[in-house]
C-alpha cells in the first residue's frame, strides 16, 4: 500500500483495532516509531488477548493507513482497578494534527465507561514534548522515579541514556482539582520556587544544595529542551543530566513533593512540584 500524503488538516479517524491485519499494522508501528528490535515488539497474541480481557487498543487512521494508536491494560494500584496506558504511538509527520491528545481522550471515555477513574502511565522525564504534553494538555501528576524501569539494555535508541521513567497518574473525573494546582503554580512569584536543578553554563545541569525538609512549599527541576540533539552530540553531558535530575526527583519525592505542572522555555523546560501537604486536594496520592 502506498504511503499516504501529507495531510492538510487533522482528516482521520479513531477506532477500535480489529483483526489481524490492522494489529500488524499496530506491531509494525512500535519498529517504526520507536526502533523497537522484535523481541521488544508487544506482539499481536499479547495485543489480542490484553483487549479481551478489558484492555484498550485504539487506532488513529488517515484513509486506510493506520496512523497512530493507543494500547493500555487493566491494573490494580493503592487497593483498586486502574488502566495502565503502555502505548501511545504517532507517525512522525501526523504529529501536528493532535492525534495523540485525541487519541489520549477517545482511550479516557473508554476507560470511564468501565467504571475506572484512574489512569497511568511512565514517560522519560528528560523528553520535554511528553513533559508538555502530560502535564500540560492532560494534567496528570507524578510523585514515582522508577530507576533503570526497563533495565539497562538499549533496545531501542530511546533507551541510549538509560530507562528512567517518571510514574504519572491521570485522575479521569478529578480534572478541577488538578486545573487549580496547576493555576496556583503558574501564578507563583519566582522566589517561591526553588531551584532544585538548573540549566547552567554549556547546558551543563547545575544543581541546587537544598534542605528539602525546610525549602518551602515549591520546588522546580529544569531539563533542556531537547535531550536528543545532546545525547547525540555529548553522551557524558546526556548522562551529567540524567543523574542530576534523577537524584533531585527522588529526593523530593521522598520528603513528600509531587509534580504538577510543566513549564516550557526555549532553552529549558521546567518541572513544578508542590508538597502534598499543602492542602487535601493531593490525598488521593497517599
Amino acid at each position: 500500500m502506498a504511503e499516504a500524503k501529507q495531510p492538510v488538516s487533522a482528516s482521520f479517524v479513531l477506532r477500535e483495532i480489529y483483526g489481524q491485519h490492522d494489529i500488524r499494522a499496530a506491531e509494525n508501528l512500535q519498529k517504526e516509531i520507536w526502533g523497537l528490535p522484535d523481541l521488544d515488539v508487544v506482539p499481536s497474541t499479547q495485543l489480542i488477548a490484553a483487549k479481551a480481557a478489558g484492555g484498550v487498543l485504539i487506532g488513529a487512521y488517515y484513509g486506510d493507513d493506520l496512523i497512530g494508536f493507543v494500547y493500555g491494560f487493566i491494573g490494580y494500584e493503592h487497593g483498586r482497578p486502574t488502566h495502565h496506558s503502555h502505548m501511545l504511538a504517532v507517525k512522525a509527520k501526523y504529529r501536528n494534527f493532535s492525534v495523540g491528545y485525541k487519541l489520549k481522550l477517545a482511550q479516557r471515555d473508554f476507560v470511564l465507561a468501565q467504571g475506572i477513574t484512574e489512569m497511568s502511565w511512565t514517560f522519560d522525564p528528560l523528553q520535554s514534548l511528553n513533559a508538555h504534553f502530560n502535564f500540560g494538555r492532560l494534567g496528570v501528576i507524578a510523585d514515582r522515579y522508577l530507576v533503570d524501569f526497563y533495565g539497562t539494555q538499549a533496545a531501542s535508541f530511546l533507551h541510549q541514556n538509560g530507562t528512567d521513567r517518571l510514574w504519572v497518574t491521570w485522575q479521569l473525573t478529578s480534572e478541577g482539582v488538578v486545573e487549580e494546582l496547576r493555576n496556583v503554580a503558574g501564578d507563583l512569584e519566582q522566589d517561591q520556587i526553588r531551584p532544585l536543578v538548573q540549566l547552567g553554563e554549556n547546558n551543563a545541569p547545575l544543581s541546587g544544595d537544598i534542605g528539602l525538609k525546610d525549602a518551602g512549599d515549591y520546588l522546580s527541576i529544569e531539563i533542556p529542551t531537547d535531550i536528543r540533539i545532546i545525547e547525540r552530540q555529548d553522551p557524558d553531558l546526556a548522562a551529567a543530566w540524567r543523574g542530576a535530575t534523577r537524584a533531585a526527583f527522588i529526593k523530593a519525592f521522598a520528603v513528600g513533593f509531587v509534580v504538577v505542572e510543566f513549564v516550557r522555555g526555549q532553552r529549558a523546560g521546567r518541572y513544578i512540584l508542590r508538597r502534598k501537604t499543602v492542602d487535601n486536594s493531593l490525598r488521593y496520592l497517599d
